[in-house]
């Protein structure tokens, strides 16, 4: 997806390196001030609690042609609607800003892990996700990358809760206005994967969270929209290679979010030995993860009782996309031979939030899977919303699934 992305950017501008000088009222100049626009402090969502420089990435060739700042925030829980502090990183080309200021991508990222180490602000490379950061920046864009709630900051990360990473996703927004001068009100969301989640839920979401700012559009490319089935497809032994570690993801992050529910009701042979391991994200037992992962048997992750699938199904349920009505026109794709998020899930989504009501222009690609699927065609229908050319409505073909 991100090599797909970085090739349909073909219009790059030059950047220009420059550095940021106050000079004292005697004229002598003083180190620079990275930040002196930065607003912080306040109690409202997207708020900035702290900006900081990102050294390691900005001494890369990529990072020093862009603006760059690691942030934390003000945002809230989607399951509780507690407040949280969250972290990301803000973007925006060095050029001078066009009339209106920089055009905005949210730029939600796909799975990283579980564990505050996971966070894409804390990592040179962005967790893998600089192509795609410097591929908008290069296009014009201001762009915010949102950590999600616990990767990078205090908290759980609640894996999969599209909620809560959408709230993270629109209050990132907020904060890269708050970091940088010269941003416009004017945004869009992009996402694949767990990202693509977030980014659907921002399209129901940002109007009410933010309504001085105005979302043009959502894409969510193989979105984990609903991974609620993954729970039945434990309990008949049918996980896909791919889905066992996902599963495991998902269990542990409930279980750190709710003492009701026991590892060891759900974890047998190389998932329990190999626990830890699937966990991580980063040192030693980084190094062993893969291994784990290749010696999971299919009834290695497996709810014992029907209690204990009730008390996971129950909560996927409940963080399971639709979560209201578009707000924004969103754009949805994925692949017919996913072996992440089963493709009829994905269309069941989709049928439902039609019937929610919104904008959807949903495509798929039988032939493709999770990390292939092709996102020429949504990165034309992003720029249209940027146009306001009236988007493609396929609602209509899911007439008979409501």
């Amino acid at each position: 997806m991100i090599v797909a992305l970085v090739a349909a950017a073909t219009v790059f501008v030059a950047a220009t390196v420059v550095g940021l000088l106050v000079t004292r009222d005697d004229g002598s100049r003083r180190a620079p001030v990275p930040y002196p626009f930065a607003r912080i402090g306040g109690d409202a969502p997207g708020s900035l609690v702290s900006v900081e420089p990102m050294p390691d990435f900005t001494r890369s060739l990529t990072g020093s042609s862009m603006r760059s700042a690691r942030v934390t925030y003000r945002s809230s829980s989607g399951d509780t609607g507690a407040p949280t502090v969250v972290s990301g990183a803000v973007f925006t080309p060095r050029t001078a800003a066009p009339v209106g200021g920089w055009p905005v991508i949210a730029f939600a990222h796909g799975t990283t892990g579980i564990d505050t180490a996971c966070a894409p602000s804390s990592s040179p490379t962005l967790s893998e996700q600089v192509d795609a950061v410097d591929g908008f920046v290069r296009l014009g864009f201001a762009v915010a990358v949102p950590d999600y709630q616990g990767l990078g900051s205090s908290g759980v990360h609640p894996y999969l809760d599209a909620r809560t990473a959408g709230l993270n996703t629109i209050d990132a927004v907020r904060a890269l206005r708050s970091t940088f001068p010269d941003i416009s009100t004017r945004w869009a969301a992009y996402g694949g994967s767990q990202g693509g989640g977030a980014t659907w839920a921002t399209a129901t979401l940002a109007s009410s969270r933010a309504p001085d700012l105005s979302l043009v559009g959502a894409v969510a490319i193989a979105p984990a929209a609903d991974v609620a089935g993954l729970v039945d497809k434990a309990l008949a032994g049918d996980l896909t290679a791919d889905q066992r570690p996902t599963f495991q993801a998902v269990l542990e992050s409930l279980a750190r979010l709710h003492p009701d529910i026991d590892r060891d009701d759900y974890r047998r042979g190389a998932a329990a030995t190999g626990w830890d391991a699937l966990t991580a994200c980063s040192g030693p037992l980084l190094e062993k993860r893969e291994a784990v992962v290749r010696s999971l048997r299919p009834g290695d992750l497996a709810p014992a009782t029907p209690a204990a699938a009730d008390r996971v199904r129950s909560r996927l349920r409940a963080w399971a996309l639709p979560q209201g009505a578009l707000t924004a026109p969103l754009y949805v794709e994925h692949g017919g031979q996913d072996t992440f998020i089963d493709a009829p899930w994905t269309r069941s989504a989709v049928a439902r939030q039609c019937a929610e009501g919104g904008s959807v222009t949903y495509r798929i690609d039988p032939d493709r899977g999770h990390g292939d699927v092709p996102t020429e065609a949504a990165l034309r229908w992003l720029g249209e919303r940027f146009t306001d050319t009236p988007p493609v409505n396929s609602c209509s073909t899911f007439a008979d699934s409501r």
